[in-house]
């Protein structure tokens, strides 16, 4: 079989994504503090970029301020170096140079003061103390011989966020090749640090640390945690009664004591922080008409500098290369923003129009939507409306909702039309939260009187949906007093 080299030409389509494509896709997938900042940066990198003072009544953010006082001391200085001479006689080489020199200076504050020298404000942040980190520091105040620290030491490394030892002792033995009852003393020390509950194979045992501290003297209450969590959970009370001779009422009591306790000791170190939501559209009612809003707050309008515009009439060829690049960039970044702006405001207009009822009367009026409905609508691609809605935030009169949220699948009605799962859901929540605490509504219970108000169900999709809402079986919510 003979192998050759030929020349053949051959027709093919494909999609070239070039950097500017690339950038109005991830300028319509920020969300709105992603895009001032976005915006603040191109600013800082694009001297051609400006804001226009006072735009839409917005007052001018520090960096903006920064920026405007950094440009004028720079004007400054080249009117000095020529003598007051026109715009038209700037020496371009020597702006160009001291743009460079000052340009690393542009995001620290303008102009000199006494906080020059001082570090950056990163260095004097303060983070939250991990559970690691609580535990060494006791650890190390703690008196102990080497191997015994050894063997703690590796106990609090093998801790989970919820501070309960994911290995067993053998694995630990073999990990520091120490002796198992030394292994055994250690899991006992760092069991006694704070948070009490640390070290804890499985809940019980984490509950029963806590207990010895807070009621040493009640050796019913360990019995309870050690051989009825199960009861507990079913509320079996009698159960409970019966086999450790106690009145019901002891019981129940023990059982409210038991919930004062933490089940996840390390949860205050988790380093779990909240998660503050700016909504990047209003949608709010004006004399009896819907309208949509988008949050501009921080987001300034651009304009292309008539400086630079002028400083192209004298500049070099190689300089109007370059001043030529920055200002295509500036323009079509200002055409980005604003074609942004539209297609988001076109999709939320349309989400409204569709889902007039959730603004009119809550979660319970949300229809069934896909993405493909929106798209349709408005006229542009699927992919389109996937990237405005992800991790955008729309504030309505009933709270702060995800865009994504107004799309949800339907269940097939009795009347023959379909209602959205949110809307089921939110029903369900409001029969549990109306029900009897001491006779409490079965799944069952809950799909028949959705039945008789014409929302047909199955018993297994109320059960999806409850602990989707993380609400409890009736048999867990039951309260006998």
């Amino acid at each position: 079989m003979a192998l050759d080299i030929r020349l053949e030409a051959k027709m093919t389509q494909s999609l070239v994504m070039t950097p500017r494509l690339q950038q109005a896709i991830k300028l319509l997938q920020y969300n709105h503090l992603e895009m001032v900042e976005h915006v603040q940066e191109a600013m800082l990198e694009n001297p051609t970029l400006e804001a226009v003072p006072d735009s839409e009544g917005r007052t001018e953010s520090d960096g903006e301020a920064r920026l405007r006082e950094k440009s004028e001391a720079q004007q400054n200085d080249l009117n000095e170096q020529h003598n007051g001479e026109a715009e038209g006689g700037i020496d371009w080489e020597k702006f160009l140079d001291h743009m460079a020199q000052s340009k690393s200076a542009l995001p620290s504050t303008s102009g000199g003061t006494i906080h020059d020298d001082l570090p950056p404000i990163e260095t004097n942040l303060t983070y939250g103390e991990s559970l690691s980190d609580h535990l060494m520091w006791q650890l190390h105040l703690a008196k102990c011989n080497e191997d015994e620290e050894v063997a703690a030491a590796a106990i609090i490394g093998n801790l989970d966020d919820r501070g309960y030892l994911e290995v067993s002792l053998d694995e630990i033995v073999a990990e520091t090749g120490l002796d198992p009852e030394m292994v055994s003393d250690a899991l006992e020390l760092v069991q006694s640090f704070d948070p009490i509950g640390c070290g804890a194979r499985d809940l019980s045992e984490c509950l029963i640390l806590q207990a010895r501290v807070h009621f040493p003297e009640d050796d019913t209450f360990e019995r309870i945690l050690a051989d009825h969590l199960g009861n507990l959970e079913r509320r079996n009370y009698q159960a409970i009664s019966r086999e450790l001779d106690l009145e019901l009422e002891d019981v129940v009591e023990y059982h409210k004591m038991i919930q004062d306790l933490e089940p996840h000791p390390g949860r205050a170190y988790s380093g779990g922080e909240p998660r503050y939501i700016t909504p990047d559209i209003y949608v709010k009612k004006f004399d009896s008409e819907w309208r949509v809003v988008l949050n501009e707050d921080g987001m300034p309008d651009l304009r292309i500098s008539r400086y630079y515009q002028k400083v192209m009439k004298s500049a070099s060829k190689e300089d109007k290369e370059y001043l030529l690049d920055k200002l295509r960039g500036a323009e079509f970044l200002i055409k980005s923003i604003n074609k942004r702006r539209k297609t988001i405001r076109r999709v939320m207009e349309s989400i409204l129009k569709f889902q007039r009822d959730f603004f009119e009367h809550g979660v319970s009026g949300l229809r069934p939507m896909v993405l493909q409905d929106v798209a349709d609508d408005i006229g542009v691609h699927m992919s389109t409306v996937s990237r405005v809605t992800t991790n955008k935030y729309v504030h309505t009169p009933h709270g702060i909702y995800e865009l994504k949220f107004f799309f949800t699948a339907g269940v097939r009605q009795q009347t023959g039309g379909d209602m959205s799962g949110e809307a089921i859901k939110a029903r369900i929540g409001a029969l549990i939260g109306d029900e009897d605490p001491k006779n409490p509504l079965s799944d069952q219970a809950l799909a028949d009187q959705l039945d008789k108000e014409g929302i047909r169900v199955a018993r297994r999709t109320v059960a999806k949906y409850r602990e989707a809402l993380g609400i409890l079986s009736s048999s867990k919510r039951k309260t006998l007093f």
